[in-house]
C-alpha cells in the first residue's frame, strides 16, 4: 500500500514538473497571445501539486506512530 502511494506521489510530482516545463516553454516562445494555454497549464500544475500533497499527507497519516 505504501509503496503504491510513494509511486503515485513521485508520478504526480514528475507530472507537475513536466507541466511546469511545458508552460515555461509556451511562454518563452511567445506564441500564446491570449494567455489561454498558459492559464490552462497553470491550472493543471496547481491541480497536480495538490494531488502530490494529498499523497504526502496520506503517507504521513499511515506512518504516524500509535
Amino acid at each position: 500500500m505504501q509503496s503504491a502511494l510513494v509511486f503515485f506521489m513521485v508520478a504526480s510530482a514528475v507530472a507537475t514538473l513536466a507541466v511546469l516545463a511545458r508552460g515555461i516553454i509556451i511562454m518563452a516562445r511567445g506564441q500564446d497571445i491570449t494567455g489561454e494555454q498558459s492559464n490552462r497549464m497553470m491550472s493543471l500544475r496547481v491541480a497536480l501539486q495538490g494531488l502530490a500533497i494529498v499523497f504526502v499527507i496520506i503517507l504521513f497519516l499511515l506512518n504516524r506512530p500509535g
